[in-house]
C-alpha cells in the first residue's frame, strides 16, 4: 500500500500541488468487484483545500487516473454502518449517498479517522459521524498546539506551520539588518537568541509593573459581584410576586380558549344548519305543484317540471359525514321520497291516459285518408307529448321502473294504432294497383275483422290470377312463321312472363308512382316517430355504429320483449340505440310484412314490376343509410330490399328457364325467336328504369346472365331447326341482337355486342357460300378438279392436256351455262333465299348483295383459272360481270 501511495503522490497529486494524507482501497457495494482508491488530500497553497478523490486504474494501461473529486466541505454524513462490529462497509453522503466496501477494516478506520481530523483542523463544520467508534474520534486539541494526524506525513503537516505575511515581513527586515544571516547561520541564531532573551526580560518587567492595576481590577470585580447578588435577591422577590399573577393569567387564558372553542363550534353548527336548510328545503309552491299541479296546461307542466327539478336537486344533495344520522335529515329525505313516488305515480297515470286518448283521436282521422294514398300525420300528438319530455327525463333518473312501464305502454298503444293505419294504407295501395273497388263502401271507416281483410286480399289477388298462369304451358309453344310470332308472344304475356303488351306503359308507370308514394309516406312517418322517441324518452340515437343495415337481423315481436333490459336499472348509452331500434320494431312490426305482401302482389301483376321496385327500394335504402345506417327504417328497408332483389333474380331465372323450354315448329320457318324479341323489350324497359339508379350493378349482372342464355338458346334452336337453315337462324337472330345492343348502348355488354356482330357476319358468309354452290354446280365441280390436279403437281399450262380437263370438256361445261340459264338459276336462288328469310329483320337485300359479290368473286376466279390453265385458247364464259350485275338487279326489282 505504501508503494501505491507514493506512486499516486508522484503521478497524480504532486503535479496538482496536492499532498496525499490517507488512502483506502474500496469497491462499490452490490456491484462487480472493480477496485478503486479513495484518497484524502490537501493543497499546498493557501487557502488550504481538503478533497476526497476517487482514483482508479486505467483500462488501457498499468497506470492510475483521477476520476472524481469531492470537496470535504460538501461532505454531510460519514456512516460506518456498525460501531461495535468490524465491518468494511461505509457510506459517504455528498450530493448523493455513495456506498463503499473497503478491502480491510483497518484501512476503513484509518481513512475515517483522517477525515475527522482534517475536518477538525481545517473546516470545523458539522459533519455527522454515524456508527463510528468513539476511539476513532479524538477530542479537538487547543489551538496553538500541534494535533497528531495519523501517519508520518500528517505529523509533518502538524509540525510545519506556515508564516503569515507580517511574520514574513519582519523576518525579511531582520535578515536585511544581518547581512551574514545567510553565510553564518550560527551567528545569526545567537543574535536572535540574545534578542529573544531581551524581549523576555522586558515582558516580565511589564507584567510586574501592571500588578497594581490587576489588584484594582480584582477589587472592582468583587464589588460587581456584590451588586449582582443584590439584584438576584430583588429578582427572586419579583418572581414570587409574579407567580400569583401568572396563575391568574393562566386561568384567564384557559377561559378565553374555552370561549373561543365555543364560538368556533357555534359558527360551524350554524354553517351546517344553513347548508341543510339551503339545500334540503323545498319551497311550498314546488310541493303544491308536485301534489296538485295541472298536467294538461303548458303553465302547469312548466311548474311541475321546475318543482321536479328542485326535488331532484334536494334528493341528490351531497350530505356531509354525519348528516344522514340526524333525525330531521332522515325525516326530510322520507318526505322527498314520498313526494317523488306520489308525483311519479300521478305523472305515469296521466301519460298513460294521453296515450290511450291519442289512439281514439287518431282513429277518427282515418276516414279522410281512405281515398287518398296518405298516412295520418302524428305531428300534433308528438308536439303535445314533447311538453312532457323534461318530466320523462326526470322520471327516467328517479323512478326507472315507472319510466320503463310508460315505455312499454306507449309501444303497446301505438303499435295497435299504427297497425290499423298501415294496414288500411296498404289496402288502399293494393286497390289502386289492381284497379278494384270496395263495392261502394267507405274504406277503413272502422277497424275491420281479420277474416274480412284476408278475404278481400284474397279476392284482390284472385282478380289478377289471369296474369300468373302456369309456366308448364310454355312447353306447348312453337315457333311459327313471322306472321304468327306475335300471337305466340301474346300467349307468353298472358301467362305473366316478360312480354307485357297487355299492360301498357301507363299501367307500369302507375304502379311505379304508387310504390314510390308508399315508400315516400312510410319514410317520414318512421323518421318522425324515431326522432320523437329519442326526444321524448331521452334516448341517444347518434352513436358510432359498425356494419350495414342490410346485414343486421331484426328481432321478431316476441324477441323484442324478451331482450328488454332489466327493470328498474338505467341503461348505459351503448344500449340506448338498441332500445330505440327495439321500440321502433315493436311499434312498426307490421311494416315489413305489409311491404313484402305489396311486393308479392306487384310481382304477381307483372314480373317486370320487380325492376321498378328494385330501383325505388335501393334509392330509399341509400337515403336512409345516409341519415342513420343502423336505424329501424334503414334496417327494415334493407331487409325488404333483399326480398325485392330475390324477386328480380327470380324474374331473370324465369326468363332463362323459358328460353331453355322453347320448342320450334317443324313446318314453318323460324325467323326472330320470341326470347330474342323479349330480351330487346326487357333491355329497353330496364334501361329506362335504371337510368341513374344506385344498384346498376344488379342489372349488369342480370344482363350478362340473360345474354349468355340468349346466345346458347339461339344456337340450340338453330341446331334443331329443320325448315330454316341453321345459318339463317343464327344470322337473323344475332343481327337482331347486335342491332338491339347498338341502339341501347349498354356498356357492360360491349363484348357480347362484338360477339353478336361476329356471329352474324360469319353465318352470313357461310350461308352465302353454301347457297352459291348450286347455280353453277357443274362448273364448280370442273374447276375444283382443275385445282386438284394443280395441287397434285401438274403444271397449270399442262392441265389442258389432261383428258378429263381438256379444252373440249371445258367448252362443253361452259355451254351448259349460257346467260339465260345463269339468270334462271339466280332467280331460283333469290326465291329460295326469300323463302328462308323473315320479313321482320329485312335482311333479304343484304344477303342478295353479298351473294352478288360472292358470285362475281367466283366468276373472276374461274376466269383466272382459264387464263392460266388454258392460255391462248380464247375460251371465255358466255356471260360477263356486267351481265351478272344486270341479272341480279332485274331479279331484285322484279320481286
Amino acid at each position: 500500500m505504501t508503494a501505491i501511495k507514493h506512486a499516486l503522490q508522484r503521478d497524480i497529486f504532486t503535479p496538482n500541488d496536492e499532498r496525499l494524507l490517507s488512502i483506502v482501497n474500496v469497491c462499490k457495494a452490490g456491484k462487480k468487484k472493480r477496485n478503486c482508491f479513495l484518497c484524502a488530500t490537501v493543497t499546498t497553497e493557501r487557502p488550504v483545500q481538503v478533497n476526497v478523490v476517487k482514483v482508479k486504474k486505467s483500462d488501457k494501461g498499468d497506470f492510475y487516473k483521477r476520476q472524481t473529486a469531492w470537496a470535504l466541505r460538501d461532505l454531510a454524513v460519514v456512516d460506518a454502518k456498525d460501531a461495535v462490529k468490524e465491518s468494511p462497509d461505509f457510506d459517504l453522503h455528498f450530493d448523493k449517498v455513495y456506498k463503499w466496501v473497503a478491502s480491510s477494516t483497518v484501512e476503513k478506520n484509518t481513512f475515517i479517522s483522517c477525515i475527522w481530523k482534517l475536518n477538525q483542523r481545517y473546516l470545523r463544520k458539522k459533519i455527522d459521524f454515524i456508527n463510528v467508534s468513539s476511539q476513532l474520534l479524538e477530542e479537538s486539541v487547543p489551538s496553538g498546539e500541534n494535533q497528531s494526524v495519523a501517519g508520518g506525513d500528517e505529523e509533518a503537516v502538524d509540525e510545519y506551520q506556515e508564516l503569515n505575511a507580517r511574520e514574513e515581513q519582519d523576518i525579511e527586515i531582520m535578515m536585511e539588518g544581518c547581512e551574514y544571516a545567510i553565510s553564518n547561520a550560527e551567528a545569526f541564531a545567537e543574535k536572535l537568541s540574545r534578542e529573544l532573551q531581551v524581549l523576555d526580560g522586558a515582558n516580565i518587567q511589564s507584567i510586574m509593573a501592571s500588578e497594581k492595576q490587576v489588584n484594582i481590577l480584582m477589587k472592582l470585580l468583587d464589588e460587581a459581584l456584590k451588586e449582582v447578588d443584590q439584584i438576584e435577591l430583588k429578582l427572586s422577590s419579583y418572581e414570587e410576586m409574579l407567580q400569583s399573577v401568572k396563575e391568574q393569567m393562566d386561568q384567564i387564558s384557559e377561559s378565553n380558549h374555552l370561549i373561543h372553542l365555543s364560538n368556533t363550534n357555534n359558527v360551524k353548527l350554524l354553517s351546517e344548519i344553513e347548508f341543510l336548510v339551503n339545500h334540503m328545503d323545498l319551497a311550498k309552491g314546488h310541493i303544491k305543484a308536485l301534489q296538485e299541479g295541472d298536467l294538461t296546461s303548458s303553465r302547469g307542466i312548466e311548474a311541475c317540471t321546475n318543482a321536479a327539478d328542485a326535488l331532484l336537486q334536494c334528493m341528490n344533495v351531497a350530505l356531509r359525514p354525519g348528516h344522514e344520522m340526524l333525525h330531521a335529515v332522515k325525516q326530510q329525505q322520507q318526505r322527498f321520497s314520498d313526494l317523488r313516488e306520489q308525483f311519479a305515480r300521478r305523472l305515469a297515470s296521466h301519460l298513460n291516459s294521453v296515450f290511450v286518448q291519442q289512439g281514439h283521436d287518431q282513429s277518427s282521422t282515418l276516414v279522410q285518408h281512405s281515398v287518398e294514398l296518405t298516412l295520418p300525420n302524428h305531428h300534433p300528438f308528438h308536439r303535445d307529448l314533447l311538453r312532457y319530455a323534461k318530466l320523462m327525463e326526470w322520471l327516467k333518473n328517479t323512478d326507472y321502473a315507472k319510466y320503463e312501464g310508460l315505455t312499454k305502454n306507449y309501444m303497446d298503444y301505438l303499435s295497435r294504432l299504427y297497425e290499423r293505419e298501415i294496414k288500411d294504407f296498404f289496402e288502399v295501395a293494393k286497390i289502386k294497383m289492381t284497379g278494384t273497388t270496395r263495392e261502394g263502401k267507405k274504406f277503413a271507416t272502422l277497424p275491420r275483422k281479420e277474416s274480412a281483410v284476408k278475404q278481400e286480399t284474397e279476392s284482390l289477388h284472385g282478380s289478377s290470377g289471369k296474369l300468373t298462369g302456369s309456366t308448364s304451358s310454355l312447353n306447348k309453344l312453337s315457333v311459327q312463321s313471322s306472321g304468327n310470332r306475335r300471337s305466340q308472344s301474346s300467349s307468353l304475356l298472358d301467362m305473366g312472363n316478360m312480354s307485357a303488351s297487355d299492360l301498357d306503359v301507363a299501367d307500369r308507370t302507375k304502379f311505379d308512382k304508387i310504390f314510390e308514394q308508399v315508400l315516400s309516406e312510410l319514410e317520414p312517418l318512421c323518421l318522425a316517430e324515431q326522432d320523437f322517441i329519442s326526444k321524448f324518452f331521452k334516448l341517444q340515437q347518434h352513436q358510432s355504429i359498425s356494419g350495414t343495415a342490410t346485414s343486421e337481423a331484426e328481432d321478431t315481436d316476441g324477441g323484442t320483449s324478451s331482450r328488454l333490459h332489466t327493470p328498474g336499472v338505467p341503461q348505459p348509452l351503448s344500449s340506448e340505440k338498441d332500445m330505440i331500434r327495439q321500440m321502433m320494431t315493436k311499434i312498426f312490426r307490421c311494416i315489413e310484412p305489409e311491404l313484402n305482401n305489396l311486393i308479392a302482389l306487384g310481382d304477381k301483376i307483372d314480373s317486370f314490376n320487380s325492376l321498378y321496385m328494385l330501383v325505388k327500394m335501393s334509392h330509399h335504402v341509400w337515403t336512409a343509410q345516409n341519415v342513420d345506417p343502423a336505424s329501424f327504417l334503414s334496417t327494415t328497408l334493407g331487409n325488404v330490399l333483399v326480398t325485392v332483389k330475390r324477386n328480380f333474380d327470380k324474374c331473370i331465372s324465369n326468363q332463362m328457364k323459358q328460353m331453355d323450354e322453347v320448342k320450334i315448329s317443324k313446318k314453318s320457318k323460324v325467323g326472330i325467336l320470341p326470347f330474342v324479341a323479349e330480351f330487346e323489350e326487357f333491355a329497353a324497359l330496364a334501361e329506362s328504369i335504371f337510368k341513374n339508379a344506385e344498384r346498376r350493378g344488379d342489372l349488369d349482372k342480370a344482363y350478362i346472365k340473360l345474354i349468355r342464355a340468349v346466345f346458347v338458346s339461339v344456337e340450340k334452336v338453330a341446331n334443331e331447326s329443320q325448315k330454316t337453315p341453321r345459318d339463317v337462324v343464327m344470322m337473323e337472330n344475332f343481327h337482331h341482337i347486335f342491332a338491339t345492343l347498338s341502339r341501347l348502348k349498354i356498356s357492360c355488354l360491349e363484348a357480347e355486342k362484338k360477339e353478336a356482330k361476329q356471329k352474324y357476319t360469319d353465318h352470313l358468309q357461310s350461308y352465302v357460300i353454301y347457297s352459291l354452290g348450286q347455280p353453277l354446280e357443274k362448273l364448280n365441280h370442273f374447276f375444283e378438279g382443275v385445282e386438284a390436279r394443280v395441287a397434285q403437281g401438274v403444271r397449270e399450262e399442262e392441265v389442258s392436256y389432261q383428258l378429263a380437263f381438256n379444252k373440249q370438256e371445258l367448252r362443253k361445261v361452259i355451254k351448259e351455262y349460257p346467260g339465260k340459264e345463269v339468270k334462271k338459276g339466280l332467280d331460283n336462288l333469290y326465291k329460295k333465299v326469300d323463302k328462308h328469310l323473315c320479313e321482320e329483320e329485312n335482311l333479304l337485300q343484304v344477303v342478295w348483295h353479298s351473294m352478288q359479290d360472292e358470285f362475281i368473286r367466283q366468276y373472276k376466279h374461274f376466269e383466272g383459272l382459264i387464263a392460266r390453265c388454258y392460255p391462248g385458247s380464247g375460251i371465255t364464259m358466255e356471260f360477263t360481270i356486267q351481265d351478272i350485275l344486270d341479272y341480279c338487279s332485274s331479279i331484285a326489282q322484279s320481286h
